[in-house]
C-alpha cells in the first residue's frame, strides 16, 4: 500500500522492557539464589527466589526465565526484551538452540543435557516473544551510570548469605 498524500507515517515505537539478572550457589550446601530486576517503562521490580539441591548454572536459567515471565504476565506481546547477564552459559544457549533440541537434549554421547528442563522452559519462552542477550562483564562499574547487573550480583549474594544463615544460625 502506498500512503496516500495526506497519510503521515510514523514510525511504530519499539516497546521493550529490560531484564538484569544473575544467579548464585553456595557449592558446599547446594543452597542457590536468584535475582531478576525487572523494567517496564519506568517500572522497576525486583524479582528473587531460594532454591535448594541446586547450581550455579540452574540459578542463572531460573533468573531470566522468572524475568520473561514476569514480562509476559504484565505486558502485551511482541515487546522486545533485553536481557543482559553476565552468565556465558546463559547467552550461548540461544546460540546452540538448534542443535540442542535437534539432538533432544541430549548430548553427542546420548546423555542428557544438564538443565534439560530449565533449557527447555526457556527455549518456549524464546518462541513466544523476541527475546535480546546481552553479555555483560561480571562486577564491573559503569562509571557513574547505575549498573543494574551488579545491583543484582549484589542483591542474590545478601539472599544467599541471609538463607545459608538461616540454614545454619
Amino acid at each position: 500500500l502506498k500512503p496516500s498524500a495526506n497519510t503521515y507515517l510514523y514510525p511504530m515505537p519499539q516497546v521493550t522492557a529490560e531484564i538484569y539478572t544473575d544467579g548464585s550457589c553456595h557449592t558446599q550446601y547446594r543452597t542457590g539464589t536468584w535475582v531478576a530486576i525487572v523494567f517496564l517503562g519506568t517500572a522497576k521490580e525486583v524479582l528473587s527466589g531460594i532454591v535448594q539441591h541446586t547450581t550455579h548454572n540452574r540459578m542463572e536459567l531460573m533468573a531470566v526465565i522468572k524475568g520473561i515471565q514476569y514480562v509476559l504476565a504484565h505486558c502485551d506481546s511482541g515487546m522486545l526484551i533485553r536481557v543482559y547477564t553476565d552468565s556465558q552459559y546463559v547467552t550461548g544457549l540461544p546460540v546452540r538452540r538448534e542443535k540442542i533440541v535437534s539432538q533432544k537434549f541430549t548430548t553427542q554421547k546420548g546423555n542428557a543435557l544438564q538443565n534439560a528442563d530449565l533449557v527447555a522452559v526457556l527455549f518456549e519462552l524464546l518462541s513466544a516473544q523476541p527475546v535480546v542477550f546481552i553479555k555483560v562483564k561480571a562486577h564491573q562499574k559503569q562509571g557513574n551510570r547505575i549498573n543494574y547487573n551488579m545491583e543484582a550480583d549484589m542483591l542474590c549474594r545478601q539472599l544467599l548469605r541471609g538463607a545459608v544463615k538461616k540454614m545454619f544460625p
